[in-house]
């Protein structure tokens, strides 16, 4: 099991957003976490990566114990986060946003060869690469965002609402990369979605999240069928 979680709760101030959700990915698995806005997904990607502290709760990953851990030091043992809306540094180059995610990698030939692979995926990044981040469209800006990520060779890719804001046609070919990375390159990804049937499409397993609770889970074929997941989260 690359990652485990076990009875999260999170919390602002006297808040619980999250109420001891536990759930689990494998090394090599897409899987998705579904809900309406508000319903806590992102608050469970950002607990996962050290930047909101749980209340309570376990995180396991690569069997270890990673809860208490700052932030840097998950990012170092190989977790990665896509933020929600890309959030790229605007005043930096494209080239200056990917190598910040260098972090951790200090030999000079696995940068270039790191760089060179995302140029062949994202070959709008290497047309781009001395312009200013904010001269991006969004959906280049969120391919900068994907890029810088993967840069690092993580073990476990977190994405955060990968699809807010993007034309249908870009989201397509988001979700897209997001498949091939997973398929073709047997990256671990753990997705969290408004867009339940993306999703589901391109997701291994999933979760629904209600309210801060995991109200149902199963395999996404399964789940596409269910008349209560199409009903209310596919809108079928």
């Amino acid at each position: 099991m690359l990652l485990d979680v076990q009875d999260l709760h999170i919390a602002y101030r006297d808040i619980e957003a999250v109420h001891g959700v536990s759930f689990s990915v494998e090394e090599g698995e897409l899987v998705s976490i579904i809900g309406a806005n508000g319903a806590g997904k992102s608050s469970i990607l950002n607990s996962l990566m050290g930047l909101v502290p749980a209340r309570s709760g376990t995180i396991r990953f690569r069997g270890e114990d990673i809860s208490r851990i700052p932030s840097h030091v998950r990012a170092r043992i190989g977790i990665r986060i896509v933020p929600e809306r890309a959030r790229v540094f605007p005043r930096l180059t494209v080239r200056e946003n990917l190598r910040i995610g260098l972090y951790g990698i200090h030999e000079p030939a696995k940068e270039k060869e790191r760089l060179a692979w995302l140029y062949e995926l994202f070959p709008i990044l290497e047309e781009r690469s001395s312009q200013y981040a904010v001269t991006l469209s969004g959906g280049e800006q969120q391919q900068l965002a994907i890029a810088r990520a993967l840069v690092s060779d993580p073990k476990l890719l977190l994405v955060d609402e990968v699809s807010m804001g993007l034309m249908p046609k870009l989201v397509d070919q988001v979700f897209e990369v997001l498949q091939h990375l997973n398929r073709e390159r047997g990256l671990t990804i753990l997705l969290v979605e408004q867009n339940a049937l993306a999703s589901l499409e391109i997701s291994r397993r999933c979760y629904v999240l209600e309210t801060g609770r995991i109200q149902f889970e199963g395999a996404s074929e399964v789940m596409r069928d269910d008349p209560r997941i199409r009903e209310a989260y596919l809108g079928l």
